[in-house]
């Protein structure tokens, strides 16, 4: 889902816990980062302290360690990741090394960069929010 989970309808969210799917972003990661006192949540705090975003580099370590630590072939759904073309180069290279696919993309028109939209409808798995509305009344 590319946006922040609160541009998504709480219906789909609470139909893919329904579905067992994990729902994962990287705020939820940092909170967890934080709550843990792991080297990494005293950076993100620190970070947030001074209101400077976590650099791309830290966010795509922290998604590239769950990613690589959850189950095979597990269902998942992203919000607000991939948040950049990198981003979704490095999912899409890591999706390829365990010989994954996306099923969909989500995405809520006028909330993500195009370079995102355009990556990922080049690849046909763009699904945007008035498509979803007639998918999910």
């Amino acid at each position: 889902m590319l946006g922040p989970d609160d541009s998504f309808s709480e219906p789909l969210l609470a139909r893919l816990r329904s579905l067992n799917i994990e729902h994962v972003s990287p705020a939820m990661l940092i909170q967890r980062e934080i709550s843990r006192h792991t080297p990494l949540g005293i950076e993100a705090a620190r970070a947030a302290r001074q209101g400077r975003p976590l650099a791309e580099e830290t966010i795509l370590a922290l998604m590239r360690r769950w990613f690589w630590t959850r189950k095979p072939d597990a269902g998942f759904a992203l919000g607000d990741f991939p948040a950049t073309l990198l981003q979704a180069k490095a999912l899409d290279e890591w999706l390829d090394a365990r010989d994954e696919t996306l099923s969909a993309v989500l995405t809520a028109p006028g909330a993500t960069p195009p370079p995102l939209v355009d990556h990922y409808r080049a690849q046909g798995l763009l699904v945007e929010d008035d498509a979803l509305a007639a998918r999910h009344p």
